[in-house]
């Protein structure tokens, strides 16, 4: 008598096996199959944030492109460079390098 009771509260809609294997269906693929809802957002994510990687990659390549091509094109270029960044100096030249407080500890760093 009880399970009749509960049976008969039950909307006739979802009494029936169709509807009720299609509802079994739907709530499977979107929450337990490996492809589901949160799977898909995960990786239209991770998607989206490789594209943008790939954007800042092309253009890092295109800058560095443009500045070989300089450096291989003007020797006053190529000189200008090779003082900034491997701070060499012509014979009869004193340096002095100014360091920042970021740039110090970044070399404290490597020293250690």
């Amino acid at each position: 008598m009880l399970n009749f009771k509960f049976i008969n509260r039950i909307p006739a809609a979802f009494r029936n096996k169709y509807i009720l294997t299609i509802i079994v269906f739907l709530i499977w693929l979107l929450l337990l199959d490996s492809n589901n809802l949160i799977a898909r957002y995960k990786e239209m994510r991770e998607l989206h944030k490789l594209k943008n990687e790939r954007e800042y990659y092309k253009n890092k390549i295109e800058a560095d492109k443009r500045k070989l091509n300089e450096l291989k094109t003007d020797d006053q270029n190529l000189e200008k460079f090779a003082r900034e960044q491997y701070r060499m100096k012509k014979p009869d030249e004193d340096l002095y390098i100014i360091l920042t407080p970021q740039e110090d500890r970044r070399i404290s760093r490597k020293n250690n």
